[in-house]
């Protein structure tokens, strides 16, 4: 067969629905092939590719590391590929479903409020919204874009910065009430102090102590896996809690939290991102509008 002859871009649809569907039945159910044609083109792409792209030796599909960057490339090209037909049938449009992977705190105080607006602007487009503060593989979880703070580890991740949070130690007025407001780092180790219990959390607190920043450990006894649940806990009157601003602004205004210590507060920021997989290729309109009108728009 010659290159002429080569379906690429039939192949590459075939491989991601194994990908996508985990395993050559369920792709070839929803390609209307048999898992025996299914499985001989993958087998004939892996001969052509020279690498081998999927380990047969597992009940579980598993995509060797030149299948994972195969899979990555062959759905940009085919979302490409969508794009031009697009484009050239009805002109560039955003349209489309686009699954977005973002903390609590995040989704619900400065993304769900500026959701309203850019589906107004975007009729075509449908949204999947899933919350959750541990880190995500946007493959396996099959999201368009994370919205996240911290460095990148991956290098097929592309991020955008949306802004900077600073962050504030605060706790309910009842809280106060019961024990005390802590005026002093060494005043801080006698209260709760809500933290974090995903891996990539910080071990403590950083505070201002005789002039210098020092890290404040956390007590161990009260420990949660995303910031909204923090909030509420702070909310409730359980501990101290040290969340980005903009997750406490409204408690703060309300009365229903009280800042606390600070004098001592660093003023240390964290950077959130938009991230979305690429090697800086075309993005579908789809991602590329959401994308940028969370930068224009995101204020933290």
């Amino acid at each position: 067969m010659s290159r002429q002859d080569i379906n690429r871009s039939g192949e590459m649809e075939v491989f991601v629905s194994v990908v996508e569907r985990g395993g050559f039945s369920a792709a070839a159910e929803a390609r209307r092939m048999t898992p025996s044609a299914v499985s001989k083109l993958v087998a004939r792409l892996e001969a052509r590719l020279g690498a081998r792209l999927v380990n047969r030796s597992t009940r579980k599909l598993q995509l060797t590391p030149e299948g994972c960057a195969f899979y990555e490339r062959s759905v940009a090209i085919l979302a490409n590929i969508s794009e031009a037909e697009r484009f050239a049938s009805t002109g560039e449009q955003a349209a489309g479903r686009i699954a977005i992977n973002t903390s609590g705190s995040f989704g619900n105080h400065v993304l769900a409020p500026l959701i309203p607006a850019f589906m107004a602007g975007h009729p075509g487009v449908t949204l999947d919204i899933t919350h959750t503060d541990r880190i995500v593989d946007l493959l396996e979880e099959r999201a368009d874009v994370a919205i996240r703070t911290g460095p990148l580890k991956t290098s097929s991740l592309i991020a955008r910065k949306l802004g900077s949070a600073r962050k504030t130690v605060v706790a309910s007025p009842d809280y106060l009430k019961r024990h005390g407001e802590p005026r002093s780092v060494a005043e801080l180790h006698a209260h709760r102090r809500i933290g974090f219990s995903y891996a990539r959390a910080l071990e403590g607190w950083s505070l201002m102590d005789n002039g210098e920043t020092v890290t404040v450990p956390l007590t161990p006894g009260l420990q949660v896996g995303d910031g909204e649940a923090m909030r509420y806990l702070a909310l409730a009157g359980a501990g101290l809690a040290r969340l980005a601003d903009f997750t406490v602004r409204a408690d703060i205004a309300a009365g229903r939290l009280v800042p606390v210590l600070e004098a001592l507060n660093p003023g240390d920021v964290e950077d959130f991102y938009a991230v979305y997989i690429g090697q800086g290729g075309p993005l579908p309109a789809r991602v590329r509008a959401l994308l940028d009108f969370l930068a224009e728009h995101v204020r933290l």
